[in-house]
């Protein structure tokens, strides 16, 4: 029976000989285009004849035609070929990185600027790939990774540290400096920079639990003071809601800052920002080469954020301090 498996390690081959026979109605034109001799052709016919249990070709004075039955064999062996070079200029493009999936991870302040634009640069350069976006926490994303889930994450070094997985590893891009966010109307707004200390008064608007140390409340202490929080909230745009209120500042991310409402000012803590780095992961081995274009693209979009040439000694698996802001 054609097809059975072990029968036959030339069955793609014999289709493709149909196929250039049926096409050139001549063995000999079709030993031709596939550099066999005219004898072989005619042998390897058929065998392929007695497999599908009649003749395939009626065998004419000048040439042959496809009979009934090769007509059907030849329409099905038109399909498998196709499918197979469709495989195969998939598997070429999805090697090239310029097709295919790639699924991207990363954290919520990353997702909210710099991924966007960086992922705006990557459809331009590779519109062929399907791009899909997922949030988590950088942990939750490294294991995602770990597990195969993902084909690249971007994620940083804290609350807890950063030690990637098995199997992953990890490229600096970006040393994120964390702002102050005042309301627009603040009396501090218009200023370049901010000493912390002339918020000792300030309503601080948090998202970490009051049992926790963050690193606002270490900054806090550094400079003076232990910071009153007035509002604790976890989601992005409930904090700068409640800023834009006039009912307390918070810390914000310099990445976050393209996304940040209009009135909402934000302003540098200068030499005493709480900062924290913000990693590429990807798998260790072989990753995908769409996944080195996003990377490559990546890079390129933290420079404007002061990356990646300030974190190039960072160690990943070393905590700069307690957690800033959720992420």
């Amino acid at each position: 029976m054609l097809g059975m498996p072990g029968r036959n390690v030339y069955e793609t081959d014999a289709l493709r000989l149909l196929d250039a026979v049926a096409r050139t109605g001549s063995f000999t034109a079709a030993a031709d285009e596939l550099g066999y001799t005219q004898s072989a052709v005619s042998r390897r016919i058929a065998s392929l004849e007695h497999r599908a249990g009649g003749p395939l070709f009626e065998r004419l004075p000048r040439g042959v035609r496809l009979t009934p039955a090769g007509e059907l064999l030849h329409r099905h062996a038109r399909e498998v070929l196709d499918r197979l070079a469709h495989a195969h200029a998939e598997l070429t493009a999805l090697h090239a990185g310029t097709a295919g999936p790639l699924r991207v991870g990363a954290f919520a302040t990353a997702a909210a600027a710099l991924l966007p634009a960086t992922v705006r640069a990557f459809r331009a350069a590779c519109p062929g790939v399907e791009v899909g976006i997922a949030e988590g926490l950088s942990r939750e994303l490294m294991a995602r990774l770990r597990d195969g889930d993902l084909d690249i994450a971007v994620v940083s070094d804290y609350p807890l540290g950063l030690e990637p997985p098995e199997g992953t590893r990890l490229q600096a891009i970006l040393e994120d400096e964390l702002l102050v966010a005042l309301p627009a109307d603040h009396p501090l707004a218009g200023r370049a920079a901010v000493d912390l200390a002339e918020l000792r008064d300030a309503n601080w608007i948090e998202g970490a639990p009051p049992a926790r140390e963050t690193l606002l409340v270490t900054s806090c202490r550094r400079a003076g003071f232990t910071p009153r929080v007035g509002v604790r909230i976890g989601e992005w745009t409930g904090k700068l809601g409640f800023v834009a209120a006039g009912l307390g500042v918070t810390l914000v991310p310099r990445i976050m800052a393209p996304a940040v409402r209009p009135d909402v000012a934000l302003c540098s803590l200068g030499a005493s920002a709480p900062r924290r780095t913000v990693f590429a992961a990807l798998p260790a081995a072989a990753p995908l080469p769409a996944a080195r274009t996003l990377l490559r693209l990546l890079t390129e979009t933290a420079r404007a954020y002061g990356g990646p040439e300030r974190v190039a000694a960072a160690d990943p698996g070393v905590s700069a301090g307690p957690p800033a802001v959720r992420e």
